[in-house]
Order: structure tokens, then sequence, then C-alpha cells
């Protein structure tokens, strides 16, 4: 064991889930859509193989992205975007009902949850770089910016979690509305033939005036720079909310508010490393986005699912994150450079700008791999043994006889 200790392991057996949704498109509408799904589902299907089974659905559509439009401003065939669509709306439809195959199976625990937040943090990644190429962003400083929104979110409702012991999603939440979204995108794209559609400005395309209040600024903006104000507003709004729930729940067990927001340092440490490297690295910003979002997404998987053990294990708050190291060597090797030609100091840079860059990317991204991928199995498995269970099929079949005959022996 490495990444949890034998006393940790104690405090899995006191796990409880807990979890509020807010949301009013959850409740009316999809709960019954999902009640409905999970039984088409056999018994003897494992709740993570659902979770593992509707992330390969975005892998899918991940794969048609790099073969059809891998720069992320080209325009696809319409089946491409209809695919993203249907795959998404899947993904979040198997990712929903694993928790209900789960109490039907009897097969609940701190695994499942460690499981599905695993699969969402990396799918969180992913689908940024599905929304960029719907929307022809390309590669640029829009598809950093998506990616920042779209990983602090999940990384601030990962952190409410683990101060609040509870999962909470507010009226406008990631997993509900922001991928009913994506797919409401995906499916217009793919009716209008290509992401080239929102490029164009939206309210002209949408037939509104002109009218004298409007700033020529706004009435010029593309349907792209809508969006990231809406998400900016909605970012806003569900970072304040997971604050004050932090900072309540905190408060009632007696305990220090302001501490809490030291979990932050690691997320925004990290993009400091990000930003600067891709403003000293032009080079990877407008030519190798993909495999850097690739590893800044294992960066927030990583982070995502310590905090996720340390809640299970009712374990300290981590505060460090070794795959976005690497970075800092290359923020400190390509300011040398830049130092020599503002002050008159600095130190040559030994990787430059061209190939030997590109290749300490790939190696970035290796290592976040290599490491991500020891903490997965690492963490699996000795979850597994110490609760005798499996990850992706059911040791212990739920029998309703053995359970009344182990009720009778309690009594």
């Amino acid at each position: 064991m490495v990444y949890i200790r034998q006393k940790q392991l104690e405090k899995l057996k006191e796990y409880k889930y807990s979890s509020v949704d807010h949301s009013l498109v959850s409740r009316y509408i999809l709960k019954p859509y999902w009640a409905w799904v999970v039984g088409l589902f056999p018994m003897s299907m494992a709740p993570n193989m659902i979770t593992l089974s509707g992330f390969g659905f975005v892998i899918a559509n991940v794969l048609t992205m790099l073969y059809y439009t891998p720069t992320m401003d080209q325009d696809c065939p319409r089946w491409v975007y209809a695919s993203w669509s249907i795959g998404l709306f899947l993904y979040q439809t198997f990712d929903a009902i694993d928790g209900s195959q789960a109490r039907r199976t009897r097969q609940s625990g701190p695994l499942g949850e460690l499981f599905d937040h695993g699969v969402d943090a990396l799918n969180t990644s992913l689908e940024v770089l599905l929304f960029s190429a719907a929307m022809n962003f390309g590669q640029g400083w829009r598809t950093v910016v998506v990616l920042f929104g779209s990983l602090l979110t999940f990384y601030v409702q990962t952190w409410d979690e683990y101060h609040t012991k509870t999962l909470t999603l507010g009226l406008v939440s990631g997993p509900v509305e922001g991928i009913l979204t994506l797919c409401f995108v995906y499916a217009v794209t793919a009716i209008k033939g290509g992401g080239s559609y929102w490029q164009q400005p939206m309210l002209q395309t949408m037939g509104l005036p002109h009218y004298d209040f409007l700033p020529q600024m706004v009435y010029s903006m593309d349907f792209g720079d809508f969006y990231m104000a809406y998400g900016t507003l909605v970012l806003a709004f569900n970072t304040f909310q997971s604050a004050n729930n932090v900072m309540e729940a905190r408060r009632k067990r007696g305990e220090p508010a302001s501490e809490a927001l030291v979990g932050l340092i690691p997320f925004f440490a990290s993009w400091f490393l990000i930003v600067a490297y891709l403003v000293l690295q032009p080079n990877i910003l407008r030519n190798h986005i993909v495999p850097f979002v690739f590893y800044v997404g294992l960066i927030n998987a990583y982070s995502v699912g310590q905090m996720i053990t340390a809640h299970l294990t009712k374990s300290e708050f981590p505060l460090q994150n070794v795959v976005a190291l690497p970075l800092l060597y290359g923020v400190i090797d390509a300011s040398g450079p830049h130092l020599q030609d503002l002050i008159g100091f600095g130190w040559p840079s030994a990787l430059g700008e061209g190939v030997y860059q590109v290749a300490f990317l790939f190696t970035c991204l290796g290592l976040a791999v290599g490491i991500y991928g020891s903490f997965v199995v690492d963490v699996i498995v000795t979850i597994c043994d110490y609760l005798d269970i499996w990850c992706l099929t059911i040791k212990h079949p739920f029998v309703a006889e053995t359970e009344e005959t182990d009720s009778k022996k309690i009594k």
C-alpha cells in the first residue's frame, strides 16, 4: 500500500453516501427516466462496469474528434456531432444509474463513489476538447479558458464534498444542466452542418435588431463568446455557493472556516504554472494543445482522486500534486531567455521551443499517465482487498434468503 495506510482503511467501514440535488430538471425529468433505464440492466452487472461502459462512449467521441478535426477548427460530417450528442447523453445516463444499480444489487460502498468521481474527472477535460471542436475554437486561449472553468467547477465541487461530507448539486450543475447543454450544442452543430455556424454573431443570427442601448461589441459577439460569458456567471455562482457551504459546515463543527480555503491552493498553483508555461511556449498553445489538455486533465484528476480518497478515509486534505511538478521545470527553463531580454540576466533554455519542447510535453504526459495510473490501481486494489469485493464484477451477489437468515442469526 502506498496511497492508503492501514489505519486509514478502518474508516472505510464508516462510509455513508450523502448527496443533495437541487436541480429541477433532474428531479422532474431525468430521475423518472433513469429509474426506467436501470431496470434494463441485469442484476449480475456491477455498478462500476456500468460507469466504465458509459465512459466508453466518451472515448469513442474523442477518437472521432482526433480523426476528423485534430486541430479543433475544421467542420466534421454531421453524423460525428450527432454521435457526440448521443454518446454524451448515454454517458450521463450510465453515470447516473450506477448508484441505483448499486442499491439494487446491494453493492453500495466507498469504491463506487471513488470510481464514479474518477471517471467524471477524466470526462471533464475530454469534453472540453469536444466542445472546443464543436465550436471551432481551435488551438488557442479560448480552449484554455474553457478548460480552466470546467476543471475549477469540478475541483471546487469535490472540495465542497470533502468539507461538508455531502455532494451538493445546485439548481444549475455540471453533471445535469452542463452536460445537457453540451448535448444541445452538439445536436445543433449537427443540424447546422458544422462548427462554423457558432462563429457568427449570435444576436444578428437570431434576428434580433441592434438596439441603441446595446454596445456594438455585444452585438458582434459570436455564440462562443456568449457561452463563455454565461459559463463565467454560472462558475462564479457555483463557486460562491460551494464556498458558503464549506464555511457554514465548518462553523457548525466549531472549526476555523477560513482554513478550508487553503485547499484551493493546489488548483490555483497548478494553473499559475499552466498559464505561465503556455505564455512562454506559444508553440505548444497553437500547435500541441490537445496532448497538453490531456496532461492538465490528469493533473486535475489526480487532485480530485486524492480528495475523494481522503474524504472516504477521513484523512487530512491533500495539498500536494506531484503530477504538476514537471511544469515548474518547464517554466523555469523557458524563463531564462526572456529574463535575459528584459533585465539582462538569465540563462539559456535547455529545451528551446522546437522538437525538444514537444518531447518534454509528451514526457510530462507519460509521467502523468504513470503516476495517475499507479494511484488508481493501488487505491482500487487496496480497497477491494480490505472490503473483500471486486471492482468490475460482483463477488458476493445479493440473495434475499441469505439476508433473511443473517437477520435471524443477529436477533
